[in-house]
């Protein structure tokens, strides 16, 4: 029987320090060492906190890292420039462009993930890699889904047969975990503003997955009795933060549930790093580790 209580922190723990074996073993064998680089541009306090945690986890397990910090009223023009400097760049393997970007550059956030090379797309979201999903490939596939996949595979929760509701449709988590569930059998079905009575999928769901940024959308009255509940949603309500399921409320109700924080979001980090490294092996073209 898996722990009620979907722990992300002890997960990325663990595949954190197998990661860091296997790349002292590639420097040992390359004499050359990973290296993510961040794009942060503008000063916003979220992203800042969310950029060092990356950083000093990827200095924790082995990679380099650079954070490329920019002013928020950098041009367009500027900023795929600065992109493609990296993409040129050799001794760099991995590229993050922070986001949410600045007001007047959000419009363009898709070009400038296209911008940075497939091959060192280490969030998963240039249109070449989210393409490979298609086909199941999801070697180089976004990270907090990863994460929510490795979090059920970890506590041993099947998802074979199992409806499993996703309430979000963004690139970053709804869409490309559609691919990664269907690839493992799983009945997918994506719910967000425009779905009607929202509540009958909610009540039906084997599998839960929410990313809303609502506290307490999820409470016990919506949910049925033994849902595995993945909390991807991140608030902060007087200083603290939480998801968007009411904890306490579902608590009894649901068979398995993230905490938040500590679920869902250290893994995303994992698969961060693990996707630089990935990144890294084909650039220098280590298959065999």
């Amino acid at each position: 029987m898996h722990n009620k209580i979907l722990d992300g922190k002890i997960l990325a723990e663990k595949l954190n320090s197998e990661l860091k074996e296997l790349i002292k073993k590639a420097i040992e064998e390359t004499g050359k060492h990973p290296k993510l680089a961040t794009i942060l541009v503008g000063n916003d306090p979220a992203s800042q906190v969310y950029v060092n945690i990356k950083h000093k986890t990827c200095q924790a397990v082995g990679i380099d890292s650079i954070i490329v910090e920019l002013e928020k009223d950098i041009s367009k023009e500027e900023l795929l420039y600065e992109i493609d400097k990296l993409n040129k760049d050799s001794t760099i393997h991995g590229i993050l462009l922070q986001i949410p970007l600045p007001e007047k550059l959000k419009v363009a956030t898709a070009e400038f993930q296209e911008k940075i090379s497939p091959l060192k797309d280490a969030d998963g979201l240039n249109p070449v890699n989210r393409g490979k999903l298609f086909d199941y490939n999801e070697e180089l596939a976004p990270c907090t889904p990863k994460g929510i996949i490795a979090l059920l595979e970890n506590y041993n929760i099947g998802l074979k047969g199992k409806d499993t509701v996703i309430i979000n449709r963004s690139n970053l988590v709804g869409k490309p975990l559609i691919f990664l569930l269907l690839k493992r059998n799983a009945t997918v079905s994506i719910c967000h503003t425009s779905t009607k009575d929202i509540d009958r999928y909610i009540k039906n769901a084997d599998i839960l997955i929410v990313a809303v940024s609502k506290p307490k959308f999820i409470t016990k009255k919506r949910i049925k009795e033994g849902v595995v509940i993945i909390d991807v949603g991140t608030n902060r309500i007087d200083g603290r933060l939480c998801g968007d399921v009411d904890f306490e409320d579902v608590f009894e109700k649901c068979s398995s549930i993230t905490p938040s924080p500590g679920g869902v979001g250290p893994l995303t980090v994992h698969f961060l790093l693990q996707n630089t490294f990935t990144a890294y092996k084909k650039q220098l073209n280590l298959t065999k580790m």
